[in-house]
């Protein structure tokens, strides 16, 4: 099989793993084996001229290899630029593959250092320093350009033993270490057992790997204490046509009778609705309309976490979350920190294709990180909109104080504009990361799917079926209630520092990796 071809379809099987298309579930081995048959694709051995593999080789297949599963991966993006945008299909799917290709850089240039550097090293050193790159790769991928990180590899294994190293090192330490076990397995099939000879850095190498799986075996649950009695909640999915929601003939008042039926009508403690569930600001609603809301929710022993845009044209709008509860006449307000570009800011030179799609498009303001929680009757509630829990290191900044620290984490989201497609099956193993990382349940309103609550441990606790207008009842377990109470290490360290020490450590043995191939270099010359 050609090279080019095999590269490509182990990026698709890469895809997969995130959430398969026959069950929507995440598929770790599958994410270890494409991982492996890429490195195995660019560890061809070089001693044949017709068939070796050259750093500009490698980096066309490492490129391939991302582009493949980028494109696989968020695809759906087709369907709100297209579908829901009127975007004429060649240029959506341009548009996909565009971005795709681009954020495939990282990789097929993390792929031709890894060939120039490490050739003719230890088999175990150039896993390793494969590990490393790959991590640099998929920081830069979730950093850079506001980020985007949907589909990292680390997302796959959120079922299965690797899944145990998740509140210690996040989904980018699990992504490495997965890269690592991968990478040892694809150079020893490679070098087959004539060439791996057991030498100390073999030993060494696949002692590390053993030891990352025992200890993932082996570590306690880094879980907090549970808050006593759960507490009930309702979330809404108010299935709204997308392609309607925004209209003020059908969508709009849809929804506002809907949700003002649902919230009037709660008996849970807290009753959640998704992002934008009130498509319009506070001074377009119907006279009376936000009134009646703020007094349903002023006495009594229930409270509303709400998406609704905020703002006006003096100081502009926010994609925003209200927090209505008794004993109070101020209004919580969180207000969406991670903007998504093209759909919540335009950036630069891009006007002119935003303005070819028929989607309510705008530059909102940004809130800031470490937003104060939600309290309510004991849990501290930190709210977040859509796609803002892909970014772990900055949910993080609300555990800079243990003892203020989130006891359930909230995601109020809308991916209607990918319709009914792998992207929610996605986006709930994302969510499930988080909660596993945290080691804090996760409730989710959707307004088509997956609205769900997730425990601590990042399992499926109840969930809706998705595409359907229905209101989900359910308790969930606040958790790290008790003044003290613990975080997970990667909290600990994320609230500090961010991802600096992944960052170093990529860094650190990329650095090294490129110090010891100009060593072995020279005194290859003065042999």
């Amino acid at each position: 099989m050609a090279v080019p071809v095999a590269a490509v379809l182990a990026g698709l099987a890469q895809a997969a793993s995130i959430a398969a298309p026959w069950n929507g579930r995440p598929q770790g081995w599958l994410q270890i084996l494409s991982l492996a048959a890429l490195v195995a694709l660019l560890a061809r051995p070089s001693s044949d001229p017709a068939h070796g593999t050259t750093a500009r080789r490698a980096g066309l297949t490492g490129w391939l290899f991302a582009t493949a599963w980028l494109t696989g991966t968020f695809w759906w993006l087709y369907v709100s630029m297209h579908t829901y945008g009127g975007l004429p299909a060649p240029l959506a799917v341009l548009a996909v593959l565009g971005l795709a290709a681009f954020l495939a850089i990282y990789y097929g240039v993390a792929a031709a250092a890894w060939t120039a550097w490490t050739r003719g090293a230890p088999l175990a050193w150039r896993a390793a320093v494969f590990a490393a790159l790959w991590l640099v790769a998929e920081l830069l991928r979730g950093s850079w350009f506001t980020g985007f990180p949907w589909g990292a590899g680390g997302y796959a294994h959120v079922d299965g033993l690797a899944r145990r190293l998740a509140p210690w090192i996040g989904v980018y330490g699990v992504g490495a270490v997965a890269a690592f076990g991968a990478a040892l397995a694809a150079l020893a099939c490679v070098a087959g057992p004539r060439r791996v000879k057991p030498r100390i850095s073999h030993l060494a190498g696949a002692g590390v790997a053993l030891a990352a799986i025992g200890l993932a075996a082996l570590l306690p649950p880094a879980s907090a204490p549970g808050a006593g009695q759960p507490m009930a909640v309702e979330l809404l999915q108010g299935n709204i046509p997308q392609d309607e929601k925004f209209e003020p003939g059908s969508g709009v008042p849809l929804a506002l009778d809907w949700y003002a039926a649902q919230l009037d009508g709660a008996r849970a403690a807290l009753v959640v609705a998704p992002e934008t569930a009130l498509p319009l600001l506070p001074q377009q609603l119907p006279d009376g309309y936000w009134d009646r809301l703020r007094r349903r929710f002023a006495t009594g022993g229930q409270a509303a976490l709400v998406g609704i845009p905020l703002g006006n044209r003096e100081v502009g709008y926010s994609n925003s979350i209200v927090g209505l509860r008794p004993g109070t006449e101020a209004v919580y307000r969180y207000d969406k920190h991670h903007l998504v570009p093209f759909g919540e800011f335009i950036p630069p030179l891009f006007r002119w294709f935003t303005e070819m799609m028929n989607i309510p498009l705008g530059d909102f303001n940004r809130g800031p990180i470490g937003q104060p929680t939600f309290d309510w009757q004991g849990q501290r509630i930190a709210p977040h909109v859509c796609y803002e829990d892909l970014f772990g290191d900055e949910m993080a900044a609300q555990f800079r104080d243990p003892a203020r620290a989130p006891t359930i984490l909230a995601n109020l989201s809308n991916i209607g504009w990918f319709g009914d497609t792998l992207a929610i099956d996605q986006h709930l193993q994302i969510s499930r990361m988080r909660a596993i990382e945290f080691a804090r349940p996760l409730i989710r309103a959707t307004n088509t799917g997956a609205t769900v609550v997730i425990d601590h441990r990042g399992q499926v606790a109840a969930e809706l079926p998705r595409m359907t207008r229905a209101v989900l009842r359910a308790e969930v377990e606040g958790r790290g209630i008790a003044p003290g109470s613990e975080i997970t290490p990667f909290a600990r360290w994320a609230a500090r520092l961010g991802l600096a020490p992944l960052w170093a450590l990529g860094l650190g043995m990329a650095a090294a990796a490129a110090l010891s191939a100009r060593w072995r270099s020279a005194r290859g010359r003065a042999a």
